[in-house]
């Protein structure tokens, strides 16, 4: 085992202890391919899942492997034609078996951080959904709650910025302004602490993933 291999299998186990402390299950797996399988073994036969907008998830093909099973009703809001549409996929999210998701960061102690724009992740994430499953690269892991935060602020968001190309002052210099712009993404922010009703599970994955 590599030095990197090594540390990563250490952080992912101490995350994972303090993870059970907040009543949340955790897996480490080391490969992208494992955790795709981790995922799916997850979810039951017969569920309804779905997801939020998570770079993470979909980069690693889980929505395509889910719909290859063949045992399971994939909400995909992806295929949505319309707005309409899309708000319908919204919706039935919160009555959805399964919701699946990343997160802009973690911190050491099992912290969750996200930041939304629209708001919809971050309110399935705290509600609705009989179980909720976080898809995090270790590339998203922070010493505590207050570098998480910065994390999310100041790393991911100007590079979702940057990707749906909206006009935000950290999409012009990479920095974030903490700004009231109209085309904010930054207008919820969700730490997620606990879990009293084990509706959280987490699977942190050995490799770079998302932003």
């Amino acid at each position: 085992m590599t030095p990197q291999k090594q540390r990563n299998e250490l952080l992912a186990q101490t995350i994972i202890k303090n993870l059970k402390r907040r009543h949340i299950e955790g897996f480490y797996c080391a490969t992208t391919e494992e955790a795709v399988k981790k995922v799916s073994d997850l979810i039951a036969d017969g569920s309804s899942v779905t997801w939020g907008g998570t770079m993470t998830v979909r980069d690693l093909g889980i929505p395509q492997y889910l719909k290859d099973r063949g045992t399971l009703e994939v909400l995909d809001r992806d295929l949505a034609e319309t707005p309409e549409e899309k708000q319908s996929v919204y919706l039935k999210a919160f009555s959805a078996d399964v919701y699946l998701s990343s997160a802009n960061a973690i911190s050491e102690d099992g912290v969750i951080v996200n930041i939304d724009g629209n708001g919809n992740r971050v309110a399935a994430i705290t509600w609705g959904p009989k179980k909720v499953i976080f898809v995090i690269g270790l590339n998203k892991v922070a010493q505590n709650v207050e570098a998480a935060l910065a994390r999310a602020r100041s790393t991911a968001s100007p590079i979702n910025a940057a990707r749906f190309d909206i006009h935000t002052p950290c999409h012009t210099d990479g920095v974030c302004h903490n700004c009231n712009s109209p085309e904010c993404i930054c207008n919820y922010v969700h730490f997620l602490r606990n879990s009293p009703q084990g509706r959280h599970v987490v699977v942190l994955v050995g490799e770079t993933l998302g932003y």
